[in-house]
């Protein structure tokens, strides 16, 4: 028994020895290796590792998933007017070198996550005091999400740390100039819709000019082919008059006396003054007509 117990001692011992110098990287995380202080071995790959018991050597591990900083409080941006906007806004972003980033912040990824917000802040700033209300709330705030990204990007990678992404989640007036600001904008859109108006306006008084220039021409060239038809009708007409005249006068006058009595007697309250011995008459008082001439019309 005396002998079991120093055994077992120096089993524990050489067990405590050996899980000193046996450490485990999983795929979330990146193993710094220090050697008395100082950084030997960065592990980004998971798997079993070995290294010396401490005090010679030591692991301390840093998480490598994407980590966002969802600011708590929301920042207060001066535009390019002067006027405050109350800006809430996150950003995407990873470890990239471990080493840099150890030296930097010693570790500690509070002090890492304070100086990201700084950094984004300051991106901020720069990139909206610059420009109007505007130009933030609608025209180029996707430029500004670029371009705050590119800036916070390039400051973070001095650090050890990649940023992947930069969002404005909310863009809100500050209370003193919100209603400045709506006042502006309902004159603006009264301004554009003045405007509409006055192109439409401009656009019916074009079309209805355009309508009765056609119509003009329409009803011309409807008159110049009325009349043409009405002169063809015409020649027509008296080509066959004159074919008629030429094959039985006698005729052609009896039936053109016919026509004066139909016109001259087609209303009964008419009132005529005529010489009953008057050429007019002549068909009525001779089937025959005997007389010479035509029987003209007596004015009425």
């Amino acid at each position: 028994m005396d002998r079991l117990i120093p055994t077992v001692v120096g089993l524990l011992i050489a067990l405590a020895a050996l899980s000193s110098c046996v450490f485990v990287v999983n795929e979330r995380n990146y193993a710094v290796v220090f050697a008395l202080g100082e950084i030997k071995e960065v592990i980004s790959e998971p798997g079993l590792y070995f290294k010396l018991p401490p005090p010679f050597q030591n692991i301390q591990q840093f998480d490598k998933r994407v980590l966002t900083i969802d600011a708590t409080d929301v920042e207060r941006v001066q535009t390019s007017e002067k006027k405050n906007l109350l800006i809430d806004s996150f950003v995407k972003w990873r470890i990239s070198d471990p080493r840099t980033y150890y030296v930097t912040f010693g570790g500690n990824e509070r002090a890492a996550q304070e100086r990201m917000s700084a950094l984004l802040r300051d991106a901020l700033n720069a990139s909206i005091n610059r420009r109007t209300v505007n130009d933030v709330t609608s025209k180029e705030r996707d430029k500004i999400m670029q371009e705050i990204r590119t800036n916070t990007a390039a400051a973070a990678k001095l650090l050890g740390v990649e940023v992947l992404d930069v969002r404005l989640k909310r863009v809100d007036f500050a209370p003193e100039i919100s209603e400045s600001v709506y006042r502006r904008m309902e004159a603006e859109r009264k301004r554009v819709a003045n405007e509409q108006r006055s192109i439409g306006a401009a656009d019916g008084e074009k079309i209805r000019a355009d309508a009765d220039r056609q119509r003009e021409v329409i009803i011309a060239e409807a008159y110049r082919q009325a009349q043409k038809t009405m002169g063809e009708g015409d020649a027509k007409a008296s080509a066959v008059y004159a074919q008629a005249f030429g094959q039985d006068r006698e005729f052609y006058k009896f039936y053109k006396s016919l026509e004066a009595y139909r016109a001259s007697f087609a209303n009964k309250g008419d009132v005529m003054v005529v010489d009953p011995s008057s050429e007019f008459f002549r068909f009525m008082k001779s089937a025959g007509g005997n007389a010479s001439t035509p029987a003209p019309a007596p004015a009425r």
